[in-house]
């Protein structure tokens, strides 16, 4: 069974978080972070409350608790998704500052040439955004954006939201039947 993070910070879209959240529970040991804002926004956003992550192989972990196991590089898992990504986490991330469970355990994935996924939410970005967003990129983080594509039709807003989880997974190496792989119509000649 995979081991796999999920730090959930305060950034607007829970939906990735949820629709991520109940994709990884079943099939993996799930290891949660829940920062105080984020646990602000997805009540804000889906009407949950922090207690939805308290489920069969799952932890949560408290973002102000330091001394914990995974935020040891001696602790391995198969990755590690901070979504959604606020700018700030992102910034402490790239530089190094670990003042929450959420940054010193990214800190150690990236030292431990672990896998870090970041979902950043935010449009527009500044240059600053855009700076940190590449150091992390160059410290060995995949930078995943909340920039779904629509080639399969969604027709739910939990559709739109499974093609970011459908990438999230596939780069975790989770299976899912959240989407195809992209398949374009064969061209036609025109006569």
């Amino acid at each position: 069974m995979k081991r796999i993070i999920l730090a959930v910070t305060g950034a607007s879209g829970m939906l990735y978080a949820k629709r991520l959240f109940d994709c990884l529970q079943p099939r993996t040991e799930v290891h949660v972070i829940l920062s105080d804002h984020g646990a602000e926004v997805l009540h804000i956003e889906t009407g949950l409350k922090p207690s939805y992550f308290e489920k069969e192989n799952v932890t949560v972990y408290r973002n102000s608790r330091m001394n914990v196991s995974l935020a040891s590089g001696s602790w391995k898992s198969d990755g590690m998704v901070v979504c959604p990504a606020t700018m700030g986490t992102v910034g402490r991330i790239a530089a190094g500052i670990s003042s929450s469970l959420i940054e010193r355990v990214a800190d150690v994935v990236l030292k431990e040439k672990g896998k870090l996924i970041v979902v950043p939410r935010e449009t527009p970005m500044s240059a600053i955004h855009l700076k940190n967003l590449l150091t992390l990129d160059q410290a060995g983080a995949l930078v995943l954006p909340a920039n779904p594509g629509f080639y399969h039709n969604p027709q739910t807003v939990e559709e739109v939201a499974d093609f970011i989880v459908a990438r999230i997974l596939d780069h975790l190496g989770v299976e899912h039947r959240l989407l195809s792989p992209y398949e374009p119509e064969p061209r036609r000649r025109h006569v």
